[in-house]
């Protein structure tokens, strides 16, 4: 499976991606995040889905760039040539895949900021090849496994939440699912876009060691600070603790 997770702050744009790919009992390490440039300008791709689908996709999204007479000046001009391959795509592939007992199923986060775009944009792409675009009151996209980091985001994610921060929720995000589930792990992509100054780095789990433990031990001090006192009805008391522990006789018949 996938963990792909884009953010849509005032200060910029923070993308993270696992890179486990399982199939069957085999389990390898392949990036899910790819960057591309384009006019002068850098992007991100990160998708979840069949592979195959993922890499014809995009090399044709390169060639379809690569020939234009003209640049594309916004970015939402290269996701819309980015959904038009997958359509097509989807035409060629899939019904054979779909014989195949294979379904498909590419979703796409994109992100950059081209000459024309007032600030860094961020997409999602459906398998459809239609998209929606990240606002203040939907600053997230997460692609894959989708259940397990949204609620945090959802709780503490805000268009104006710092960089740094929109940083340490990806990672709190990818860090929940990764307790979760088996087939999401370590190493990670991110990528960080501001100032129009677009950076990257892996990180191997030992390179996280320190916030994992942090967080962790935050989370069951507050475990053990929630206040309780709602539940007192429920706990038994030296009065009735006897008759709690009573249970019916057998008729006897």
């Amino acid at each position: 499976m996938t963990f792909c997770v884009g953010l849509h702050v005032r200060e910029g744009l923070v993308a993270l991606a696992d890179t486990q790919i399982v199939r069957g009992g085999e389990v390898s390490s392949k990036a899910k995040l790819s960057l591309h440039e384009h006019d002068g300008r850098r992007l991100f791709i990160m998708t979840s889905g069949l592979r195959s689908v993922r890499d014809k996709v995009v090399l044709r999204l390169d060639d379809v760039l690569a020939g234009q007479d003209e640049p594309c000046r916004r970015l939402h001009q290269v996701v819309t040539a980015f959904g038009d391959e997958l359509k097509a795509v989807r035409l060629e592939d899939g019904p054979s895949l779909e014989e195949g007992g294979l379904r498909f199923n590419l979703h796409a986060i994109i992100g950059g900021q081209l000459a024309d775009d007032d600030e860094p944009a961020l997409f999602m792409v459906y398998p459809q090849g239609n998209w929606v675009t990240a606002t203040d009151d939907s600053p997230s996209f997460i692609i894959g496994r989708t259940s397990y980091g949204k609620p945090i985001l959802d709780r503490l994610l805000e268009a104006d939440t710092p960089l740094p921060q929109a940083v340490a929720l990806a990672y709190l995000a990818f860090d929940a699912t990764r307790a979760s589930v088996v087939d999401v792990e370590f190493p990670i992509d991110v990528v960080v876009l501001s100032g129009g100054r677009l950076q990257q780095s892996r990180f191997e789990p030992e390179d996280l060691a320190e916030a994992h433990d942090f967080w962790h031990r935050r989370l069951r001090d507050a475990l053990d600070d929630l206040p309780t006192a709602w539940a007192a009805p429920l706990w038994p008391t030296p009065d009735d603790g006897a008759v709690a522990g009573i249970t019916s006789a057998p008729s006897g018949k």
